[in-house]
């Protein structure tokens, strides 16, 4: 079965691949880079259908002139400049956490936590996928909650939540020896990170 869910995202990609040409460039493309304002309407038409879409060619205009006084930065002026230093540092950390949250430890471990929580060996698998499934539906209710709550909400909570979870995961990796039911809590906490990773980070 592996193979075959490996194979998977292939299909996916070759799905794009063969549609890719079939749409329409994009009409902010075509006019800011292209400088071709007839087939900008073209595609604003193809897009969103017949109707007077000059508003929308208003703020794709504005957009290339707010570009067009824009000076590009090179990583090292980026660095220098003094007035990007706030965002530099919040992007730094922001991404820093993001690697070092935990995440790939609690991939790497869970097989062993499943192995010893006494599950089946060819269920273990399973359970290591229903984890990814996990992540994946928790970031698809991450963008309906990101509207709402707003990205610092969740970047704080997320991370505060995945702080708790990870000090109790080793509360109970540590009593696993002395209670039975402490194994299938590890689990259960496992399942609750990757939840709030997806909803967090």
């Amino acid at each position: 079965l592996w193979p075959w869910l490996l194979a998977s995202s292939g299909l996916s990609a070759l799905i794009q691949l063969v549609t890719l040409p079939f749409f329409p460039d994009s009409p902010s493309y075509l006019l800011i880079q292209k400088g071709n304002e007839e087939a900008c309407r073209k595609a604003i038409r193809k897009l969103w259908g017949e109707g007077d879409h000059q508003a929308e060619i208003d703020d794709i205009m504005k957009e290339k002139g707010a570009m067009a006084s824009t000076k590009s930065l090179r990583v090292l002026e980026v660095i220098k400049e003094r007035s990007l230093r706030w965002q530099l540092y919040i992007l730094v950390t922001v991404m820093t956490t993001l690697q070092l949250c935990g995440i790939n430890a609690i991939y790497f471990y869970s097989f062993e936590v499943f192995h010893t929580a006494k599950f089946e060996e060819y269920l273990i698998p399973y359970v290591s996928l229903g984890v990814g499934l996990c992540e994946c539906l928790s970031s698809i209710l991450c963008s309906t909650l990101i509207d709402r709550f707003g990205r610092k909400v969740l970047l704080w909570g997320g991370y505060l939540l995945m702080c708790s979870v990870l000090a109790l995961l080793t509360t109970t990796l540590s009593l696993q020896h002395r209670f039975f039911w402490m194994h299938y809590f590890s689990v259960i906490l496992i399942f609750l990170f990757v939840v709030f990773f997806g909803i967090g980070p």
